[in-house]
């Protein structure tokens, strides 16, 4: 059976209900995750009086591991709230378009309803990805302070510090992974 190639619609349609994320999305993600989950860092040098020399290991190892589980958090809301924002955005997008274009007789209806689905796309996309690191950063360090100086207040540095960082991290990672 030969393959049929699919057409541009076809493809944008495929790309909308996809989980991948374009590289640049992807630079976005691991650069956020990485300043997130390097930033506790601070507190534990300066607050907890960890020794960069003596800490170093421990720091580098549960941060590159924070720095994926945040990643992947940040993936998962962003696929989930795509799809409701593109519903939300639709009508507004859709007027826009229409708006842009009525006087525009070299356009046809298909050529519109195309730009309709690009840009809703391009917005959705962009709500979507900017709302996922803000509501996953706020997450993480919510859980990660009521983990530190609550729960393990009274274990070691070294401890506390992995555990908070890597429990606050899981957690986020977990919660992305919920429907609704």
């Amino acid at each position: 059976m030969a393959s049929k190639k699919l057409t541009r619609e076809e493809e944008l349609l495929l790309q909308d209900f996809s989980r991948n994320v374009s590289t640049k999305s992807s630079a976005l993600f691991y650069g956020n995750a990485l300043v997130i989950s390097a930033v506790p860092i601070w507190l534990y040098w300066r607050i907890h009086q960890m020794e960069p020399r003596d800490s170093w290991i421990f720091w580098v190892v549960t941060t590159i591991v924070c720095t994926w589980l945040i990643a992947f958090a940040y993936k998962n809301v962003k696929f989930v709230l795509k799809h409701k924002i593109a519903q939300k955005r639709e009508e507004a997008i859709s007027r826009e378009i229409m708006r842009r274009y009525a006087d525009d007789k070299k356009i046809t209806k298909k050529e519109k309803d195309e730009r309709i689905l690009w840009k809703k796309n391009e917005v959705a996309d962009y709500e979507a990805t900017n709302y996922s690191i803000f509501f996953n950063n706020t997450l993480f360090l919510v859980l990660f302070l009521g983990l530190s100086f609550f729960l393990f207040a009274s274990a070691s540095a070294n401890v506390n510090y992995i555990c908070s960082i890597g429990g606050a991290a899981g957690l986020v990672a977990l919660f992305s992974t919920g429907t609704k």
